[in-house]
């Protein structure tokens, strides 16, 4: 009588989920897993392959940069300890900063732009500032996942390149994201960066839910051929914080629309979800045996006319939008109902600065070049003064402003020589001074007279650039 009724039940909680997942437009047949967990109380809302071995791809860089933390919590190194650019990190492809070897920058400048670019060269110039190597390092992502409870996940490097021992699940990823929000609640802006400014290079982050997605906050977007498009988001509504977790998408705005059907459903519980069965906590979810599923002929294979990339793809889907164009064309797949909430125009924040080796000396310089970027790059050689920004209104201001090579330049700092270039005429005020002191009037009062024609020319010379040059020079503030 005992297993009839457990038969019942789990043959009533099979009809159900597969209800609920058709009802999200899941499709159990495609190798994807999903999960969507409550940060406050670590509840699962929905989980499908949750415990399902995934590559991670660079959703490994949520544990760098939480190893990173960690290491700054006991005291390791700062953020504003100067970390070198050594010739493994110079190695690393594709998706990089490009730093020469030999390049310094901040550990707080690391992070940014790992997060932001998803450099993997970044990555392994935080490992190695930790640790001393990347090996080291994969020892201590270890003993942290270990100590987390993360059971499926193993690491051998901090950036999530291709490697068949780099191993986690969705149900592990959920955990890391948690521990990293919990554990470090006061770096929780790095999770959700709009953009990276270094010089006259701005980059977006690819995580293609920030400043479209109502509540958007971070976390990691994450590709290589054999994972397929993963992604690791939040959001938070009405002091409700959520995390949703999709492996395996086939593409970037795929991924995005997954996460954003699991986020819409825990912001918008069923009436009847009482009635589904409870999954309890993300740690209880059982982890299975297997071997992670390789998709790189499904992304990378000869039938794509282009293989896919973690920077490409996830550029053709911003490019798609555009900054006019409504939410709702990105998440065509939602219901018409879910849609409605969703019909936003772009609000990206401005990026942050960035920049290699130490940080500004003077504050006044550092707070400048940081909230006025713009006025700060232009007039950066002399040749030009930058008498007004830009206008924000009708332009993307994420549009990158110069080639890829000039992101090895820092940010231009604003220039006192180009105002000292414009000032030649300190000592020229005083040859008017002179040549009227030559004759016995002032040479206004006798211009007809041949001895006061040629003392007039020096003084129509020299006194010339006296009133034009605020009219050739103006002020590089825009006074």
């Amino acid at each position: 009588m005992f297993s009839r009724k457990s038969a019942a039940s789990r043959t009533l909680a099979l009809v159900l989920m597969a209800c609920a997942a058709s009802a999200l437009g899941f499709s159990p047949a495609r190798a994807e897993a999903l999960l969507l967990v409550d940060v406050a109380s670590g509840k699962v809302l929905f989980a499908q392959n949750a415990t399902q071995p995934w590559y991670p791809a660079s959703t490994t860089k949520i544990m760098t940069v939480y190893a990173t933390l960690w290491a700054i919590k006991e005291g390791r190194l700062n953020f504003d300890t100067l970390l070198t650019v050594s010739r493994s990190a110079a190695a690393q492809s594709p998706v990089k900063m490009g730093f020469p070897p030999g390049t310094t920058l901040t550990v707080d400048n690391a992070i940014k732009m790992l997060l932001v670019k998803s450099a993997n060269d970044m990555a392994v110039v935080l490992a190695e500032g930790v640790a001393g190597s990347i090996e080291s390092f994969a020892e201590l992502m270890n003993e942290h996942a270990q100590r987390l409870g993360m059971v499926q996940s193993h690491f051998v490097n901090p950036n999530g390149l291709p490697d068949e021992g780099q191993i986690v699940s969705a149900r592990d990823m959920a955990i890391l994201a948690r521990a990293a929000i919990r554990d470090f609640p006061e770096y929780d802006y790095y999770w959700h960066l709009p953009g990276i400014r270094l010089g006259k290079m701005v980059q977006r982050n690819y995580n293609t839910l920030l400043g479209r997605y109502p509540g958007a906050d971070g976390m990691k977007t994450g590709f290589i051929c054999a994972s397929g498009f993963n992604l690791v988001a939040t959001a938070t509504r009405n002091d409700k914080r959520l995390i949703a977790i999709v492996l395996g998408a086939p593409s970037s705005a795929v991924r995005a629309t997954k996460a954003v059907e699991l986020l819409e459903r825990g912001f918008n519980l069923n009436p009847l979800s009482w009635l589904m069965p409870t999954r309890g906590n993300v740690e209880d979810l059982a982890p299975i045996n297997a071997l992670p599923p390789d998709l790189h002929d499904e992304m990378c294979g000869r039938h794509r006319r282009r293989p896919a990339a973690e920077d490409e793809d996830d550029s053709e889907a911003v490019a798609k939008l555009g900054p006019n164009a409504p939410f709702a064309d990105f998440l065509s797949s939602l219901h018409a109902g879910g849609r409605q909430n969703l019909l936003r125009e772009f609000e990206f924040g401005e990026p942050v600065v960035v920049f290699t080796g130490t940080s500004p000396k003077k504050p006044a310089a550092s707070k400048t070049a940081a909230v006025h970027p713009k006025p700060a790059s232009n007039a950066a050689d002399g040749t030009r003064p930058a008498a007004k920004p830009r206008p924000a209104a009708g332009t993307d201001p994420w549009s990158t402003l110069s080639p890829a090579s000039l992101a090895n330049s820092p940010p231009p700092e604003l220039a006192t020589s180009p105002k000292g270039a414009d000032r030649p005429a300190p000592a020229k005020p005083k040859a008017p001074k002179t040549a009227a002191s030559d004759g016995s009037q002032p040479a206004a009062k006798q211009p007809q007279k041949p001895v006061a024609k040629t003392t007039a020319t020096k003084p129509k010379a020299s006194a010339k650039p006296a009133h034009d040059a605020p009219q050739r020079a103006p002020d590089p503030n825009g006074n």
